[in-house]
């Protein structure tokens, strides 16, 4: 058998992408494999109709709808390789090798830790990247704010971040100077800047309580945003998919396809915008654009 896609990766791009498929009456495959990104996470937010939803309900609701369609399968399954070209490749997962005329990949990111005593330990409890996903249980209470190694986006970030708290601590962990400028901003916005080393990240039951620096001096702190590196799984950079900058692969946008040709990409692994909502819209918008360009092939050919 031949599927028109075959997709990988079941979170909310993937879910998505085979929901428009399988609406258009497409023969897809879902491989899905291994622990979600936010298994930690209690609640999806900003997500209209699935606010306040466990992400682990979010993925069987979506998995429950997708039975309605019979030209949708899903597997537990790994891909542990692609092979072959645009029209016949080759998807070898555990179970055995399938063809697809067309992939689809959505199998997100891995964060990186950072090498901070208990940062492993509270990501995803008390660690978070994004406000709107986390800001409003933890609303007016102590937070900071672990900048990256690029200052360049730091000032927008903690002001946007005051808008849940006016208790906030931006941590530049000694890794950069800030300008004169990015300063006076903070302070005027009432923003406290600690430039020392950190220590470690002190906490009880599970639930960060401060940021302990190397000067010996802990700052209280209920919740730590940071944005740690990130890096493709092993299956996208066997592909040899061409990478941006910052390590996300690179899509035309206009038909979401990879520097592969017949091999396309949404959601986590090709934009740091990050959030459940926008990888699921991403999905979408991938399989219409395959939709399209894979029922006028088959149309063409005499096949439909």
């Amino acid at each position: 058998m031949t599927y028109d896609v075959v997709i990988v990766g079941g979170g909310p791009a993937g879910l998505s992408a085979a929901l428009a498929l399988g609406l258009a009456r497409k023969r897809v495959l879902l491989c899905d494999f291994g622990s979600r990104r936010n298994i930690a996470a209690e609640h999806i937010h900003n997500f209209v109709t699935r606010d306040g939803s466990p992400p682990s309900e979010f993925r069987s609701v979506g998995r429950d709808q997708l039975e309605k369609y019979p030209s949708v399968e899903v597997r537990e399954a790994r891909v542990l390789s692609i092979a072959g070209a645009r029209g016949a490749f080759e998807v070898t997962l555990e179970t055995g090798i399938v063809v697809a005329r067309r992939i689809l990949l959505a199998t997100g990111m891995i964060d990186e830790m950072l090498p901070i005593d208990g940062f492993r330990e509270l990501w995803a409890s008390s660690i978070f990247q994004c406000p709107y996903c986390h800001g409003w249980e933890i609303q007016d209470r102590p937070w900071g704010y672990l900048a990256g190694a690029e200052a360049s986006s730091l000032t927008l970030f903690a002001l946007q971040a005051r808008g849940w708290t006016r208790d906030l601590v931006v941590f530049s962990n000694d890794q950069f100077e800030l300008s004169e400028s990015d300063r006076g901003t903070l302070a005027a916005a009432g923003i406290r800047l600690e430039t020392a080393q950190i220590a470690r990240l002190v906490s009880r039951d599970g639930k960060l309580e401060g940021v302990e620096l190397k000067t010996g001096t802990t700052v209280a702190c209920a919740a730590l945003f940071a944005h740690p590196p990130q890096r493709q799984v092993d299956l996208v950079r066997a592909l040899g998919v061409e990478l941006d900058e910052h390590g996300y692969v690179r899509i035309d946008p206009a038909r979401r396809e990879t520097s592969v040709p017949g091999i396309y990409a949404a959601g986590d692994l090709a934009n740091r915008q990050q959030a459940v909502i926008f990888a699921a819209a991403a999905g979408t918008q991938a399989a219409t654009l395959l939709n399209l360009e894979l029922t006028t092939e088959l149309v063409m050919s005499g096949v439909l």
